[in-house]
Formats: C-alpha cells, structure tokens, sequence
C-alpha cells in the first residue's frame, strides 16, 4: 500500500509506526512544515506553514486550522502531481487541521485520525485549576469553539486512533463509537531497569542507583503538568531528607495553557516563589535533557512525581514505570487509568501540597519497602503498552485494515 502521514511535528506519534510500516514493504511518505527539522525515519515532504490568520475571537482556531489544512491539502495535490503518489491510506493527527480537506484530494483513500484529545468545558482541563483558570458561560463558548476542527476531522475520517481509553472518553459518544484506543507504545527493552544506570549533571556531580534522588519531568515546567504543586512541596521535602537530590527535567514557556501575567515563564514564578526554604545546591534544574540522560534517570530515581491536569497523559509516566521507578502520581483520570494506588505506584490528589511532600518523603525514607511496586509497574508496562509485542502490531492492523 501506498500511506501518508501527517503531522506538523513528525514523526510525532509516528516515530516508530511510520518505520514499522516501511518495513512491511508499503510506501510511506510523511507530510509536515518547513520548519521541522526534525529526522525522519521516512522520505518526507513539507509545506510552508500558513501566515497567522487575521480573524479573532471564537472563529480564531478554526480559522488557524482551516487555513492550514487548505495549505496541507495543496501541498498533496502538489505531490500527487509531481510525483504520481495517491495514497490508498492518510493517516494524519487531527490537532493542527492538516487532514482536514484531504478527503477532496484523495477521494478513494481511506482516511485515519488520531485523535489524541477533545477540548471541552467540563469534565476535562478546562477549570480543572481555580489559580490559572476562570469558568462560566464564555469560557466554556470559547473551549467550545476550539473543538470545531477537531469534531471536523473526525466526522470526515472512516475511522480513529486515540492512546487512552480517557482521551477517546473526551470526543462525543457518536464520534467516540469509532475510535479505536491503542496506545503508541513504550520500548520496554529499551527502558528498563538498570542498577548500574549513572546520570552526571552539568556541574560534575555524578548520581547513581541507589542514591537518594527526586525527579520531575515535564516536556515544558508549567501548571498543566502540576509543576506549581511540585515545588510548593519542594521545602517540607528538602527539610526532612538532608541528603535527597531533585532533578528537575524541562524547559521554560508553555506547552498548554497561557504565559504568567507576572514572570518571564512558570519555572521562575514558582521558583521565587520558594526560593528562599529550599537549598539551590540540591535542586538540579537541567533543562531539556537527551533522551538516553532521560532514561538513565529513570532508572536510577529512588521516586519519580509525575502530575498532570485531566489531560494528554505523557509518555514520560509510562517510561519511568517501564525503567522500574517508583511513581507517585496525581489522582486525576489520565493517570487513574494506569496506576493504581498501592498496588504499581502511589496517588495523591493533586492540589494536596502537604500530601505530595508527605508521599514523597516516605518514598525517599525508606527505598525497600516500595519494591513490589516498582516491580508491578514495569510489569503493567509490559503487559499492556509494550512497543514491539503489543502497541505496534495493533497500530499496524489498524492502518492496514486488518
């Protein structure tokens, strides 16, 4: 079969499906913007993003995503002509609009959206935090409003791909009737534990394996990812454990959600914040980090804290869980559906300050008496989100029709 993927950030979630394919014998091409540079384990074309649309207001997003689905769709006419390419399958992710009007060029194709989240007004992110977040009717317009592209995509779509069963929860029931939930896979022998696992940090010091570290990770150090709680639970921790190190894995700005009105980004509002009850020489700020420096955190952390608003759930959790980490994690629905507390990690509610510090500390205070569940986290990892012997080959039938 001939397939195109589509995906502003490829490879994206098709890092390792898009290779998996090629692999099988079918043509794959991706499609995605001039400005990723990203490496791609396929031939890739690209389309020049769309300048920022004029309109504002409630027609904002849509317009934004209309606009660059029209410039998607042109970009593969354009392939179909210059190169002879007609796709039996399109398979692209729905958040930005570009598959939006591909049906026009490939009419006979069969066409696949990953459908990786809904907004909507309740029940989800949208005021889920009374500090950063308002509610009420415009609110819930506007979230509204944001939807429009993505209900768009999946109407037009013959069928849908979403990684958890709570983020197909968040589209409507006559849409969520054919999604078909598998996850994009963890490389569980990739990730896995490793007693000998070292990571150094920029100023020499060297952690190891059963040395007494707290980890954070986070694609952006923000409040959708529960960095405010974090800290604030930072100086209890810092106080009762004289010898525990805090890495803190992430980068400046937004991901999700608005900049601070008050400071340069979230990292430093909540850093000053706390700044004068924690010890700077034991709280490790590495920025963005490699991913075999990732893993080797992992594995080496004595307890992992992982939170997140009722939302895309990160891969980042499931790997720490892969490499045989302890998580602690916040007691909301995307993480709920993985971690059960007491059984393969811990749960706190995640505006409960005291309660992480708490957690925390006894998970640093005493390493052995969590074995088992770092043991039955990895096993939950490979039992139900392993790459190779259960994500992929499902991926690959749901492409192929099979």
């Amino acid at each position: 079969m001939k397939i195109l993927l589509l995906h502003q950030n490829f490879p994206g979630q098709f890092l390792h499906l898009a290779p998996a394919l090629a692999a099988r014998g079918h043509e794959v091409v991706a499609l995605t913007t001039e400005e990723n540079k990203r490496p791609s384990p396929v031939p890739v074309y690209r389309y020049r993003t769309p300048p920022l649309s004029d309109i504002k207001g409630l027609g904002a997003t849509y317009a934004a995503a209309a606009e660059r689905g029209a410039v998607a769709a042109r970009a593969a006419a354009q392939l179909q002509r210059d190169k002879g390419f007609r796709p039996d399958v399109v398979f692209g992710h729905a958040g930005w609009g570009e598959t939006l009007f591909l049906r026009e060029i490939f009419p006979k194709a069969r066409h696949l959206t990953y459908a990786e989240f809904m907004y909507r007004a309740t029940g989800a992110d949208t005021g889920f935090d009374p500090e950063f977040q308002t509610s009420g009717p415009g609110v819930a317009i506007a979230v509204t409003a944001r939807a429009a592209h993505l209900v768009q995509a999946a109407h037009l779509s013959d069928a849908c791909l979403s990684p958890t069963a709570w983020q197909a929860s968040t589209f409507p029931e006559d849409l969520r009737q054919r999604i078909t939930v598998i996850h994009d896979g963890i490389d569980t022998l990739r990730v896995r534990p490793d007693p000998e696992a070292s990571l150094t940090l920029p100023g020499g010091q060297v952690l190891r394996a059963g040395d007494e570290v707290l980890s954070f990770v986070s694609r952006r150090l923000e409040p959708y990812r529960g960095y405010h709680i974090f800290m604030r639970a930072l100086p209890d921790i810092l106080k009762a454990r004289p010898d525990a190190q805090v890495v803190i894995v992430g980068d400046e700005g937004q991901s999700y959600g608005t900049r601070p009105p008050d400071a340069r980004s979230w990292k430093q509002r909540f850093l000053d914040e706390v700044q004068d009850r924690i010890d700077p020489a034991r709280v490790h700020f590495l920025g963005r980090v490699a991913y075999d420096g990732f893993v080797s955190l992992m594995q080496l952390t004595r307890v992992h804290a992982y939170l997140t608003y009722p939302f895309v759930l990160s891969w980042s959790m499931l790997e720490a869980m892969a490499a045989g980490a302890l998580v602690v994690g916040s007691r909301t629905p995307p993480v709920e559906e993985v971690i059960r507390d007491g059984v393969n990690g811990r749960l706190v509610d995640f505006f409960d300050v005291a309660g992480w510090s708490a957690a925390l500390i006894a998970a640093l205070a005493d390493p052995g008496a969590d074995d088992a569940l770092r043991l039955a986290a990895r096993e939950t990892i490979v039992n139900g989100y392993d790459l190779k012997t259960i994500c992929l080959p499902k991926l690959i039938a749901f492409v192929e029709g099979a």
